[in-house]
C-alpha cells in the first residue's frame, strides 16, 4: 500500500473530491483526520473506511480551531506525515465588481488563509517526518474563468503558494505540490451549474472542455492526490499537477 500507516490531515474531506481522497488514501494504508465544518457529514465519510480515523469538526478559516485541530491530530496518532489542503468554497458566481467585501473575503479565508493556517500549526510535525504538503487548486488559477474572477484569484494564489512554500521547505524535506482539475462533478460544481444562465447546456460545456471528453468524478483527482503523497513521487515538489483530461491544452470547441 502506497499510504500505509501514514497520517494525513486532510481539509474539507467530508464531501466531494474531499471524499473521495480520503476513500482512496483509507485504501492505501492511510491513518486520516478529517477537519471540515459538519461533524456529521464526516462521521458518514469515516464510517465508509476500514481503520481508525479522527473526525474534526472545525471552520479551517479560523485560527483556533485550526490550531486545536492540528494539535488534535497530533496528540490523537503521534505523528503527521502530510497535510492535503482541499477545502474550498467557489461562490459566487458573478463579476468582481458585483463581489461583495464579505464574500470576497471569505473566498480569501477559506481557500487562502486556510493553508496559513495549516502550515503555521503544522510546521514543526511535518518537519519532524520530512512529510509532505498537497494543496487542491484548480485550472482556473492559471487560464481564469468568467463570472468567478475572485474564486480565479484564491486558486492563482494557492499556485503561487505552493511554489515559493516548495522552495522554503525543501531543506526541512518537505514536499509541497498541488493538483489542478477543471471540471469535477462534486456537490459544489452541481450547485455551481445551477447557477448558470445556461443550466440546460452546462453538462454538455463540461464535457466538451476536457480533451478526453468528458467531465470526471472526484476519484480521477484522488488518485493523482495518492501518487503526490507517496514515494513515487519523492523527486517532485513545487508542482501544480493538471489534472484535467487535457483542458489546459486548449478546448476543443
Amino acid at each position: 500500500m502506497l499510504l500505509k500507516d501514514k497520517v494525513i490531515f486532510l481539509t474539507g474531506g467530508s464531501q466531494g473530491i474531499g471524499a473521495e481522497c480520503a476513500k482512496a488514501y483509507a485504501r492505501e494504508g492511510a491513518r486520516l483526520a478529517i477537519a471540515a465544518l459538519v461533524g456529521t457529514e464526516i462521521d458518514e465519510v469515516i464510517a465508509s473506511l476500514e481503520g481508525s480515523h479522527l473526525s474534526l469538526p472545525c471552520d479551517v478559516s479560523d485560527e483556533a480551531q485550526v490550531s486545536k485541530a492540528i494539535r488534535r491530530t497530533h496528540d490523537f496518532f503521534g505523528r503527521i506525515d502530510a497535510i492535503h489542503n482541499n477545502a474550498g468554497i467557489a461562490n459566487p458566481s458573478k463579476c468582481l465588481h458585483d463581489t461583495t467585501t464579505d464574500e470576497w473575503d471569505r473566498l480569501m479565508a477559506v481557500n487562502v488563509k486556510s493553508i496559513y493556517l495549516t502550515t503555521r500549526y503544522g510546521f514543526e510535525a511535518l518537519k519532524a517526518t520530512r512529510g509532505h504538503i498537497l494543496n487542491t487548486s484548480s485550472m482556473v488559477g492559471d487560464i481564469g474563468q468568467s463570472l468567478h474572477a475572485a474564486y480565479a484569484a484564491t486558486k492563482g494564489a494557492i499556485n503561487a503558494l505552493t511554489k515559493s512554500m516548495a522552495l522554503d521547505y525543501a531543506p526541512h524535506g518537505i514536499r509541497v505540490n498541488a493538483v489542478a482539475p477543471a471540471g469535477v462533478w462534486t456537490p459544489m460544481l452541481r450547485t455551481w451549474a445551477g447557477e448558470q444562465p445556461n443550466t440546460s447546456e452546462i453538462e454538455e460545456y463540461l464535457d466538451q472542455i476536457h480533451a478526453l471528453g468528458y467531465c470526471p468524478n472526484g476519484d480521477v483527482v484522488a488518485d493523482a492526490c495518492v501518487f503526490l503523497l507517496s514515494e513515487k513521487a519523492r523527486f517532485i515538489t513545487g508542482c501544480i499537477l493538471p489534472v484535467s483530461g487535457g483542458a489546459e491544452l486548449g478546448y476543443r470547441r
